[in-house]
């Protein structure tokens, strides 16, 4: 098992603090050291800033610059990648529409916006803001080719019901006075050997927690002899089956041996919702989604069965429901609407809030490709796939004119 992330909690200040960024980079690089030292790859170091409106105050213009001056300062003190945080549904609309222009000027800044909170409800501007933005990045070209045309969305995500404290990106940000950090498992190739190996369904559970609690253990030591002695918080671990698009790292390869069946055909919804449970049966200090994550295009036989067109969105949005972190790296066709790509984050929205759970979504309209079209990047965490069809034609009704609105939990009888 890899770790993907090793996630610091903080706030850079604006202008950019370098002290404050120093601490972070110093924290991170004990941590990581520590962690290979226990014999871990570790994929990359991240920081999660506050919203960045409660960072900036009022100053939607200076958006760009606080982009530019926290990945310099990042990049000086060997941290990978940071995050803007949330435009929150209270901000200004003026903060959503400068993301893209953020994510355009930067290579290694994510952002994102949240679309439904426990405060505000579902919020349908806010849905259709974000809509926006992902339409705009579509059409950003990160290394300056037209080959990489919508890789812009993978810095980009809409959050509904998602705390701080979580070590993936988009979806991380820190909402704390204090610094803390958090690790983010690479941890799919556990579900794929405990269901490999397993002889029985009770096997393969006990197999899954046997291995997650013993690789916990294992993080939570190496963390307390190097980032707890500068006595920063540990948020905890999530492990979320993160794969890597090989099939030895398949969340797919894992829900294929339960199942018997193919990703997309009935049995999947079971096999999603068993190793969901196995996690939440896992004694563990846990961090963020501590879940089931099915990105698309990051984990290959999900990219397959999507090009084969058994896994469709309202699949990946049924799963959700058991399991998950919602819709991540979805392919879907380059003329798709603001309108249709709204009523779509509704969808995660109200999924989120009625079942009380964090979900995301990571869409990502392919310009000049339809729906069928095979896609392709050369980026070494996406399998090659095709792109999705969407059945949306638009928000329309009395939803279209909604402003933020109330969702409660399920009740339980």
């Amino acid at each position: 098992m890899n770790i993907r992330t090793i996630t610091y909690f903080g706030d850079p200040g604006f202008p950019v603090s370098m002290e404050r960024i120093t601490a972070a980079g110093e924290a991170v690089a004990e941590v990581k050291q520590a962690l290979q030292d226990s014999g871990y790859t570790v994929q990359s170091t991240r920081l999660a800033a506050p919203p960045f409106a409660r960072v900036l105050g009022a100053q939607a213009d200076k958006v760009v610059e606080y982009a530019q001056a926290l990945e310099d300062a990042c990049f000086v003190h060997g941290i990978d990648y940071a995050t803007l945080g949330p435009a929150r549904i209270t901000d200004p609309p003026a903060f959503f529409h400068v993301i893209p222009d953020a994510i355009g000027a930067t290579q290694n800044v994510f952002a994102s916006v949240i679309i439904a909170d426990a405060a505000n409800g579902v919020s349908v501007p806010a849905a259709k803001l974000a809509a926006e933005v992902i339409r705009r990045c579509s059409a950003l070209t990160p290394d300056g080719g037209p080959a990489s045309a919508g890789l812009g969305n993978l810095r980009f995500g809409a959050l509904a019901n998602v705390p701080s404290g979580v070590p993936f990106l988009p979806a991380a940000y820190h909402d704390d006075a204090e610094p803390m950090l958090a690790i983010g498992a690479e941890a799919a190739d556990l579900a794929v050997r405990a269901c490999q190996e397993a002889t029985s369904l009770a096997d393969a559970r006990a197999r899954l927690v046997y291995a997650i609690e013993a690789e916990a253990q294992k993080i939570t030591e190496a963390y307390k002899h190097s980032g707890g002695r500068r006595g920063i918080n540990f948020g905890g671990i999530d492990f979320s089956y993160a794969p890597y698009p090989d099939p030895a790292r398949s969340l797919g390869a894992a829900l294929e041996r339960l199942s018997g069946a193919r990703v997309g055909e009935h049995g999947t919804l079971a096999a999603a919702a068993f190793l969901t449970e196995a996690v939440e049966r896992a004694q563990f200090k846990r961090a963020g989604f501590s879940g089931l994550f099915l990105p698309v295009f990051e984990d290959a036989v999900l990219a397959e069965r999507a090009a084969q067109g058994l896994l469709t969105l309202s699949d990946l949005l049924l799963y959700s429901s058991v399991c998950g972190a919602g819709l991540d790296t979805i392919p879907l066709p380059g003329d798709v609407s603001v309108e249709a790509l709204t009523a779509i984050l509704l969808d995660v929205a109200v999924l989120a809030l009625r079942l009380n759970k964090p979900l995301t979504a990571r869409l990502m309209p392919i310009p000049d490709k339809q729906a069928g079209e095979p896609v392709a990047f050369n980026f070494e965490f996406f399998a090659p796939s095709r792109v999705l069809a969407p059945r949306a034609s638009g928000l329309g009704g009395l939803l279209a004119e909604a402003g933020n609105f109330d969702l409660g939990q399920r009740l339980r009888s």
